[in-house]
């Protein structure tokens, strides 16, 4: 027999408790317990919730996003719609706090910038490269996705990195990607990209400011590190 939210005690309902006293009265489970409705074999949707995020890592709410699909199925209650469900609120919530991070203030270092994106990348066994396009004030335009690439490397060209810019009306681009290994140290490889990029972008007159490359909780940053030559500087100087 499964158990509906209206079915539980007056005081243990979510709906009740967030219509009286706000959605921020409710704690996690509660809020998790919304989204699924029902539980299941004699337990409430709130102990299926709790389940839940015991099996996400139990330490808050992140876990969800980490959690994969069939993880989710394996939990007994827990359908592949319910799962989709989960997955969808977890990728909306991260979207909406990216979006705030966004509006908030335009980057000013490549530490922010390293963390900001290095939650969505450091468990990824592919490297991704995409392009982050700015306007003059720092703020930025808007980032894509290259390519995907190997664990050895991603395949790239100044054509695809400048014509994103250009969309954009960039004023400048910083490069960035992730390396799976979790070590953010660059290669042979990221340096000759680095050089051909900023050489690209002195010609088309989008300046290339930084490449910054993403590892496990750390992250290297050529600008930084002084890394760009008198031949591969931004600003062609």
């Amino acid at each position: 027999m499964k158990y509906t939210i209206k079915e539980l005690p007056a005081d243990q309902r979510p709906y009740e408790k967030c219509s009286r006293y706000g959605c921020d009265s409710l704690s996690d489970a509660e809020l998790l317990a919304v989204i699924l409705r029902t539980g299941t074999g004699g337990s409430t949707s709130v102990d299926l919730a709790c389940e839940i995020l015991q099996k996400s890592g139990g330490e808050d709410l992140s876990g969800l996003y980490k959690i994969s699909i069939p993880e989710l199925c394996q939990i007994k209650g827990i359908g592949k719609v319910k799962a989709l469900q989960i997955k969808c609120i977890a990728e909306l919530s991260r979207r909406m706090a990216k979006a705030g991070a966004r509006k908030k203030h335009p980057f000013g270092s490549a530490l922010e910038i390293a963390e900001y994106y290095m939650e969505d990348f450091r468990h990824s066994d592919q490297e991704h490269v995409f392009v982050m396009s700015f306007d003059t004030k720092g703020h930025l335009l808007g980032d894509k996705i290259i390519t995907k690439g190997t664990v050895n490397q991603s395949l790239i060209t100044p054509r695809e990195v400048y014509l994103e810019a250009m969309h954009n009306h960039a004023a400048y681009i910083i490069l960035l990607h992730n390396h799976p290994s979790g070590d953010a140290t660059p290669s042979q490889e990221d340096v000759a990209i680095t050089t051909r990029m900023a050489q690209a972008g002195s010609i088309l007159g989008i300046p290339l400011m930084d490449h910054i490359i993403l590892g496990n909780q750390c992250y290297y940053s050529f600008c930084e590190h002084h890394a760009f030559t008198d031949e591969e500087t931004p600003d062609g100087t």
